[in-house]
């Protein structure tokens, strides 16, 4: 189990059409085994407007990947946003974006 949040780079990146994201949630202390996260990943075009939700469920802690088919997008600079959420635990909830290249 980790032992804190982390959102990888894209793999590969620049990418064309498939890429992977991989990130990882750790066990909070005050959080039960049973009770997981509300994770969302969250892709954005480089002027800030959603494209896609790959992610948005509730989540055990472990390391996870999403992969994102973008063969419908434009070549350009996006954005991928991983927002954590615990139920009644603001200590919990966490937000990290990265950036990233697709090139056709």
């Amino acid at each position: 189990i980790p032992v804190h949040y982390e959102l990888s780079q894209n793999y590969p990146n620049p990418f064309n059409p498939v890429t992977k994201i991989k990130f990882q949630i750790p066990l909070l202390s005050g959080v039960t085994d049973g009770r997981g996260a509300l994770i969302q990943i969250t892709i954005y075009d480089a002027l800030g407007r959603e494209i896609v939700v790959l992610v948005n469920q509730q989540l055990q802690p472990g390391t996870y990947e999403a992969d994102w088919d973008a063969s419908a997008y434009p070549s350009g600079v996006y954005y991928y946003r991983l927002e954590v959420r615990y139920d009644g635990f603001a200590i919990g909830n966490f937000t990290e974006t990265k950036k990233m290249v697709l090139v056709k």
